[in-house]
């Protein structure tokens, strides 16, 4: 079985939700139960990537719209025949976060990685990369956001104990859209799993939403509630795979007719979720 990895960068804040909380966040992004860490569900890319191939789709007797028999969008995504219901040849694989922007003092901000993340992409790519091993308030960080031999990511001052590997600077940037590639030189760390788990959980924006009352102009009542978003510039990957040969090849083929891009998650209105995608 072939597979490729699909590299999804957030141009906007994204919002894959996980239904509603009791806490002080109304509406929580997904996120992996152990660490903490936000995901896209294999579901969600998959209805979002189906969605290229409406053109393929028609209404049925109840007035919804199914695909079509024997269309691109069957073959690659699965029928929706309850009768005679058969599995896509296409094998969507979870996204999971590679980069995570992080407030930086200098610099700005920097791009984080940790070394559970890294053994993750090792061992779903191809890719021979190193592993790198950092703990405690240590981290390896680019020349762009060290000051003083301290990196200060958020309220954290951490020590600059080396230089970023060269090598897996490099193979981590292929996996960043071309226009953005300029920023991450010496401008990606590689901090702790602890603390990178940690940034992953309280680093991510929290708006509040409201809905005015055109009479009044003012909040509704019970219309307001805090939304929890992914950055913008988040780097996100996927495993995808193929049960048949050239799956992958006509998905790749219908990315680039739309110019790269698809919205992922909610909000689609207001611009949340829009990404810039491609396989590496």
């Amino acid at each position: 079985m072939e597979t490729r990895i699909l590299a999804i960068f957030t141009r906007t804040p994204l919002h894959v939700g996980a239904g509603n909380s009791v806490g002080a966040i109304d509406s929580p992004i997904m996120r992996e139960r152990h660490t903490k860490i936000p995901i896209i569900p294999g579901s969600s890319l998959k209805g979002v990537l189906s969605d290229m191939w409406n053109s393929d789709c028609e209404m049925d007797k109840k007035g919804n719209m199914i695909r079509k028999k024997e269309s691109d969008v069957e073959r690659l995504f699965g029928s929706q025949d309850d009768k005679n219901a058969k599995s896509g040849s296409l094998l969507i694989g979870e996204a999971r976060i590679l980069l995570f922007p992080v407030r930086s003092a200098k610099g700005s901000f920097s791009w984080i990685t940790s070394p559970l993340v890294l053994a993750r992409l090792k061992r779903d790519s191809s890719h021979d990369i190193s592993v790198l091993q950092v703990d405690g308030m240590n981290c390896l960080a680019g020349s762009a956001v060290v000051l003083d031999g301290k990196v200060v990511l958020e309220e954290y001052c951490l020590n600059s104990i080396g230089n970023m590997d060269t090598a897996l600077e490099e193979a981590l940037i292929k996996y960043i859209p071309d226009e953005m590639k300029p920023l991450a030189n010496g401008r990606i760390t590689v901090v702790s799993d602890e603390l990178f788990s940690y940034f992953c959980e309280q680093a991510c924006e929290v708006v509040t939403r409201i809905r005015v009352n055109d009479t009044t102009g003012t909040v509704d009542k019970g219309a307001l509630f805090n939304q929890e978003q992914v950055p913008s510039e988040t780097l996100f990957y996927s495993v995808i795979g193929e049960q048949k040969q050239g799956g992958i090849e006509k998905l790749e083929a219908k990315l680039k007719e739309c110019k790269n891009t698809m919205q992922v998650g909610g909000d689609e209105t207001i611009g949340l979720g829009f990404c810039s995608v491609s396989f590496k």
